[in-house]
């Protein structure tokens, strides 16, 4: 099982509060874990106040002020100082990471910032501080379990869909209406 490029969906019944009502995008999955963003929760502030702290200074045209309101989301709980930019299309930034068989990748240095205030930044991008890592076997278990629902990506929900309807048009894409669900699980 691969779920590169795959949505995470938290199920009704997933309580840990790094990931309740989350949707988590997949960009890195293999025999060595699994690595993703959380899409669905904004942390409060915007990028604008991530460049002041990180010392970037504005562009002076309208594109690099609107790049400074773009909000930042909470990308899970590993790392949470760390910035990780995920965009499309798939540029050649410094610290970046190609999606496997997508346009699409996540950045992880200070060049795509400087990019993005100058308004020579990617057409797409979603903004986060920290992300979601599981080891090796780790995620398979939880899916397993029934924390999670997957299935592929899609990347207009990424860029596009207002945050507080990820998680259901995320679950609706796979056919599943979340209000439906149970949060209880049993076995057969």
């Amino acid at each position: 099982m691969n779920l590169t490029n795959h949505f995470l969906i938290a199920m009704p019944s997933l309580e840990d509060p790094n990931f309740a009502r989350t949707v988590t995008y997949l960009f890195a999955h293999d025999e060595d874990g699994a690595m993703g963003l959380v899409i669905n929760r904004p942390a409060g502030f915007d990028l604008g106040t991530v460049l002041e702290q990180a010392g970037v200074e504005a562009g002076p045209d309208a594109e690099g002020d609107s790049a400074r309101q773009l909000p930042v989301m909470e990308g899970g709980p590993v790392m949470k100082e760390r910035g990780f930019v995920l965009h499309r299309p798939a540029g050649t930034w410094e610290h970046a990471l190609a999606v496997e068989g997508e346009d699409i990748a996540i950045a992880m240095s200070r060049d795509i910032l400087d990019a993005l205030v100058a308004g020579r930044g990617p057409r797409d991008v979603l903004v986060a501080l920290g992300y979601a890592g599981w080891g090796p076997g780790q995620l398979e278990n939880e899916v397993l379990q029934n924390a999670w629902l997957s299935g592929p990506a899609d990347l207009d929900l990424v860029f596009e869909a207002p945050f507080e309807d990820r998680w259901e048009l995320a679950a609706r894409g796979l056919g599943i209406e979340m209000h439906r669900l149970s949060g209880q699980s049993g076995r057969a």
